[in-house]
């Protein structure tokens, strides 16, 4: 180990340049939903939020976090992966979205924000990289 605080001196510092998924509208509108849901759920009775929270949190948290490992992949079937893997936790919230809609815990129509989400995220598993 290094000394000065366990520093290796030969790695370079972080060149503060931002990862190429912040760009993406698809993540960004996947972000602002979960951060969305996560605000809503603390406003719920105390059964619904130990029931129903941790799951449709989880779910909508996941979409994001999937987009942005994607966008790290080097092999394009691992980045395609990562990508099914978000469409199906996009669908998953949808459904507890739908779920809590009926129940009267979230405004009616919340889930129509995942077709927008849906269509984009179809559109990078579809899109080939550059050759």
């Amino acid at each position: 180990m290094a000394a000065g605080g366990g520093e290796n001196p030969r790695r370079r510092p972080y060149s503060g340049m931002p990862s190429a998924f912040r760009e993406l509208l698809v993540y960004r509108q996947a972000v602002d939903l979960a951060h969305e849901l996560h605000g809503t759920v603390e406003h719920w009775p105390l059964p619904d939020r130990k029931a129903i929270e941790p799951q449709l949190i989880r779910a909508a948290t996941s979409v994001g976090a999937n987009i942005a490992e994607a966008t790290g992949r080097w092999h394009e079937k691992d980045r395609r992966q990562l990508l099914l893997v978000a469409r199906g936790s996009l669908y998953e919230t949808e459904h507890w979205i739908a779920y809590c809609e009926q129940r009267g815990l979230i405004a009616r129509n919340t889930a129509s924000r995942t077709d927008e989400i849906n269509r984009l995220l179809n559109g990078l598993i579809k899109r080939r990289p550059p050759s």
